[in-house]
């Protein structure tokens, strides 16, 4: 068998590997949705990715046998992220391999010697170099594909990492169903809430307000860090990262489906519906090529069944005020008006108190769960 040789991808052609072998990987796979190829070249760009404006650290690297690419892996440092948290560790992501276990662990030792180098204490992942997309190892849910922001991966990869002895780094993460079109019990008493919550008077619901960009920006920044900050490993938002996260919802989204919560014309709680575009890239092969634009500009007209709601954000005081049962009653209202069939609620945490709970009341049910793992190197 030919030796494996873990190299850094430095050339043009090289990156151009890197971010080509998930065709490789999953060209067998009907569910898998190829991640946009613009997009990933920007992030892994040291003069155009946030990751690296914001003051991160990357390296990629391909693992190679027999001439041949058969893996690759992205070895980081949040260096802000650390200062602000403590921690001394490494991140990674893009980790993508063939169905050998031999590829794997060369690619994890990479990883680990990476770290050991730069006097780190653990390496944190998988992450493509952003904290909210497609990001974990997907550990149940393979009967239908992933709503946009979530990721897909074999099922061989679970193992490979936890026989090389990683271990989960919080509680997974989990995406939930919900049939808007099927009778309920549970969300007639959801509306039931809502319309008391409504009679009091006390919260007003209203749409994103885009000609308001930056300052809804600035609505939601310390709003997503208040409501986060109970969770495990909860790494603050810089507004910068938040900022470019948002970016793509201002071209896809619909503004009445951004809801913000309002007390006395303060926010005090934002829940964002975008369309779950997934159901058209999983045609457009990635825009790998020209004509697929002209694929994409096709399924882009087709109607999209699914809404997906990326978040439920509350500040904590405002948990058992109702606010959030108005979200979630004027979400579901406005969602079956425009045709919606069911609706995605992704990613939450396991280790989250109140959001799965709330998911589970109304008659969600768990259709995804991801996992970050950690290591002690």
């Amino acid at each position: 068998m030919p030796t494996i040789t873990i190299k850094p991808a430095q050339t043009a052609r090289e990156r151009r590997i890197f971010l080509t072998l998930p065709w490789k990987i999953y060209r067998r796979d009907p569910l898998w949705v190829p991640p946009l190829l613009p997009d990933r070249r920007k992030a892994i760009d040291p003069r155009r990715g946030v990751f690296f404006r914001r003051g991160g650290e990357a390296e990629f690297f391909i693992a190679w046998r027999g001439g041949q690419p058969v893996g690759t892996i992205c070895c980081a440092v949040d260096h802000p992220s650390n200062r602000e948290t403590g921690l001394q560790e490494s991140v990674f992501g893009f980790f993508e391999c063939i169905d050998d276990g031999d590829v794997a662990r060369a690619l994890f030792d990479h990883a680990t010697a990476w770290a050991r180098q730069r006097g780190l204490s653990s390496i944190t992942g998988p992450f493509h170099l952003d904290y909210e997309d497609s990001y974990g190892v997907l550990i149940e849910g393979r009967d239908r594909p992933p709503a946009i922001l979530c990721g897909h991966t074999p099922a061989y990869y679970q193992t490979f990492f936890e026989s090389y002895g990683f271990t989960p780094s919080r509680g997974d993460n989990i995406a939930f169903a919900l049939d808007l079109n099927k009778p309920s019990p549970a969300l007639d008493r959801l509306a039931q809430g809502a319309q008391r919550a409504r009679e009091q008077g006390r919260f007003t619901v209203r749409a994103a307000r885009f000609a308001e960009w930056e300052a809804e920006i600035d609505r939601v920044h310390p709003l997503i860090n208040a409501a986060l900050a109970h969770l495990p490993d909860h790494r603050p938002w810089p507004r910068e990262a938040l900022q470019e996260s948002f970016a793509p919802f201002k071209q896809i989204a619909d503004p009445e489906l951004i809801l913000f919560v309002e007390e006395q014309g303060k926010v005090v709680g934002f829940f964002p519906g975008v369309p779950n575009l997934n159901e058209a890239l999983i045609h457009a092969n990635g825009l790998r090529y020209p004509w697929n634009y002209l694929q994409l500009a096709w399924w882009m007209r087709q109607p999209v069944r699914c809404l997906a709601v990326k978040s439920v954000l509350v500040y904590p005081e405002y948990w058992s005020s109702g606010a959030s049962l108005l979200l979630f009653d004027e979400m579901l209202s406005r969602a079956r008006a425009r045709g919606y069939w069911w609706a995605d609620l992704s990613l939450t945490s396991t280790d989250n108190p109140k959001t799965p709970m709330l998911a589970e009341r109304l008659g969600a049910k768990i259709y995804k769960r991801y996992r970050v793992y950690r290591l002690e190197v």
